[in-house]
C-alpha cells in the first residue's frame, strides 16, 4: 500500500458511502458533515496524507470538539462517523497509523426522554384546523387544505399510537400496512424489520389520509406519506408540520417528531408495566434502552404501590389512635 493523499481518500470513501443503500439518509448526511469537520482540522493541522493520521492525531481531534463546546452526546456521533471512515478506508486498503479500536466516544450522561405528557399529546391530536378554514378561501384552496390537514393528522397519530422514529415513518410503503390485521411492518435501524401495532385512532386516520391521497398521488410512488407533488415526504417536512400544528393547538413549545415517540413509550410503559413488548414495539435492541422510559413519575409509583400491596393503603389521617392497653 501506497501514500494516499487526503483528497483520494475522503473521494473514495465518499463513493462508499453514497453506495451503502442500507444506511438511513439522516445518518449518511451525518457521517459526510462529521468527516468534512474532520477534513477541515486535517487541513489546519497541515496533515497532507492518511498515514500521518494516528491515535494522537484522532485524540486531539476529539479534544478539539471539546474545546468547542460540542455534547459528549455530539462527540459520540463524530466519534462513530470516524469509525465509518477508517472501516471504509481499511477495505479500500487505503494506510493510515491509527488503530480504530482505540476509538472510543466519552460517556454522555444518560438523560431522561422530554415526554409530553397525555394532555399535550390530546391537544394536538385533536386540534382540528378544518374547522378554521377561510371561507373566503377558493374550492381548491379549500380541498388542498383539506387533503394536507388528513395527512398531517394521520402523521401525527402515528408517531404517537406506533411509536414509529421519524426516518421509519417517512420510509413507510402501502405495502408496509395491514389495517385489517392493525399492524404495520417499520424498517428501523440498520435495515431491521419488525411488526407493530396499529390502534383504533391510528387506523382511523390512515383510512382518511389514503382516501385522500389519491388527488395528490401523480406518479404511483409506493410511499404512503407524499407531498402534493405526489413525491414522498422529507423528515423535515414532518418536522415543519408538527412545529407549525403544535403552535395552532396553543401548546407551550413546539414538539419534535421524537417526542411522540418518548410520549408512546412512556405512556404504554405507565399503564402496562410491560418493558419487553415496549422494548419490541420501540425495536431497540437492547433493554437497557428501553429501561430510560421507566420514569414514572412518584404520584403515579405511589398509586400504583397502593393499589397493588396489601399492607400499603393508607390509614385515615383523622382516626382516632388506638386505645392503650391498661389492662
Amino acid at each position: 500500500m501506497g501514500t494516499a493523499p487526503l483528497t483520494t481518500a475522503f473521494d473514495r470513501a465518499g463513493e462508499a458511502l453514497a453506495a451503502d443503500h442500507r444506511l438511513n439518509p439522516l445518518t449518511r448526511k451525518a457521517y459526510q458533515a462529521s468527516w468534512a469537520r474532520f477534513r477541515r482540522y486535517l487541513d489546519e493541522s497541515d496533515v497532507v496524507t492518511t498515514e500521518a493520521i494516528d491515535d494522537r492525531c484522532l485524540r486531539r481531534f476529539l479534544a478539539q470538539l471539546s474545546r468547542d463546546d460540542q455534547s459528549p452526546r455530539s462527540i459520540a456521533r463524530h466519534v462513530s462517523a470516524l469509525k465509518r471512515l477508517l472501516r471504509f478506508w481499511q477495505r479500500l486498503e487505503i494506510p493510515f497509523a491509527a488503530d480504530p479500536l482505540l476509538l472510543k466516544a466519552p460517556r454522555a450522561p444518560r438523560r431522561l426522554p422530554d415526554a409530553p405528557d397525555i394532555e399535550t399529546v390530546t391537544r394536538l391530536l385533536e386540534d382540528t384546523p378544518a374547522t378554521r378554514a377561510d371561507s373566503q378561501a377558493s374550492p381548491a384552496t379549500r380541498e388542498k387544505d383539506a387533503i394536507r390537514a388528513a395527512r398531517d393528522h394521520c402523521l401525527f397519530e402515528w408517531l404517537y399510537g406506533s411509536g414509529l422514529r421519524l426516518a421509519e415513518l417517512v420510509a413507510l410503503d402501502i405495502t408496509d400496512i395491514d389495517l385489517a390485521a392493525g399492524q404495520a411492518r417499520v424498517t428501523g435501524k440498520r435495515d431491521k424489520t419488525r411488526i407493530v401495532p396499529v390502534g383504533r385512532e391510528a387506523a382511523r386516520a390512515m383510512r382518511d389520509w389514503l382516501s385522500h391521497r389519491r388527488a395528490w398521488d401523480r406518479h404511483g410512488t409506493p410511499a404512503v406519506f407524499i407531498s402534493d407533488r405526489g413525491r414522498r415526504l422529507s423528515a423535515r417536512s414532518v418536522q415543519l408540520r408538527l412545529n407549525r400544528a403544535s403552535r395552532r393547538a396553543g401548546l407551550d413549545a413546539p414538539l419534535h417528531p421524537h417526542q411522540l415517540r418518548h410520549a408512546f413509550a412512556t405512556h404504554v410503559l405507565e399503564s402496562s408495566g410491560d418493558l419487553r413488548a415496549v422494548q419490541e414495539m420501540l425495536g431497540h435492541e437492547s433493554l437497557t434502552t428501553t429501561q430510560i422510559y421507566t420514569h414514572l413519575d412518584f404520584q403515579h409509583l405511589m398509586s400504583v404501590y397502593e393499589r397493588a400491596h396489601p399492607r400499603a393503603a393508607r390509614r385515615d389521617d383523622h382516626a382516632e389512635p388506638p386505645a392503650d392497653d391498661q389492662g
